[in-house]
């Protein structure tokens, strides 16, 4: 036997004791394409996807579980990200449990209905299942600046709802529809993924927003309580591994430009405001 060999017979063997892992992904801000960098953080398909990916690839891993602290934000990318994790939840066949915080209203409440189950604090605010749209009239300030605004399109609609010019019913009723349609979606996203849980009631899908203790007993989330309480009963011996979405470069680094950084900023802290956040 070699020296080598020797030193090695010698050495504690451990087999079996690696710990099985809870990997804990943090989604923390307004769900948006356009990032910010003075924004307390945004939710996107590319700025979680190395985040998810990382969390799901575990050797060990026993479930995913997703802390979420949203006002919610664009739709088309609460439903990309979500499409994603049950993606990655179905390839792994592990269970995908989530936490809401503060809020998980919205898009925020769209991303937690992508879990098995879902969790929240008795003080939490969840719901908010709707679609909102805002923006300013305009027209006026023109008018009184003195400058007169051209604009040349090829199509009768080009220009819908164009904050500078007056309002048109017709454009009010069109974005109605969208609204209606992009409603009906978030609704059969969440009677799909909550299905039975569900205690129906006017009030469910009115946008309405309800702390965690009336959002368990209308079935919108299936227990309060909070990440690493929950996470040590169901899992006491897993390790948490937590998972944080990279932030842009420019937001890394405090750049941007400035004043639309600072108006992405206003409208997304308009839209924490809501929540009293």
């Amino acid at each position: 036997m070699s020296v080598t060999e020797k030193l090695a017979a010698r050495l504690p063997i451990n087999r079996g004791t690696a710990k099985p892992v809870v990997a804990v992904v943090k989604l923390h801000g307004v769900i948006t394409p356009t990032p910010s960098p003075l924004s307390r953080g945004t939710i996107n398909i590319n700025t979680v996807e190395q985040a998810l990916a990382k969390a799901f690839d575990h050797e060990r891993l026993s479930a995913v579980a997703l802390a979420i602290n949203s006002p919610g934000g664009a739709p088309t990318q609460s439903a990309l990200v979500s499409e994603r994790i049950r993606e990655l939840a179905d390839k792994k066949k592990v269970p995908v449990l989530a936490f809401c915080e503060d809020v998980a209203a919205s898009g925020g409440y769209w991303l937690a209905c992508a879990a098995d189950e879902i969790f929240a604090h008795s003080s939490s605010l969840v719901g908010s299942i709707g679609v909102v749209t805002a923006g300013f009239g305009l027209n006026g300030l023109l008018e009184r600046v003195g400058v007169e605004r051209r604009v040349y399109t090829a199509g009768a609609h080009k220009v819908r709802l164009d904050p500078f010019r007056p309002e048109k019913d017709e454009d009010v009723e069109w974005i109605k529809g969208l609204q209606s349609q992009l409603h009906d979606q978030f609704v059969s996203w969440v009677k799909d993924r909550r299905g039975d849980r569900l205690n129906d009631g006017e009030d469910l899908f009115t946008g309405e927003v309800w702390t965690g203790v009336r959002a368990k007993e209308m079935g919108l989330v299936d227990g309060v309580g909070n990440l690493r309480a929950v996470l040590t009963s169901r899992f006491p011996e897993a390790e948490l591994v937590v998972a944080e979405p990279k932030r842009p470069l420019l937001a890394r680094l405090g750049l941007g430009g400035a004043t639309q950084s600072l108006l992405t900023a206003i409208e997304h802290r308009a839209l924490w405001s809501r929540f009293g956040l």
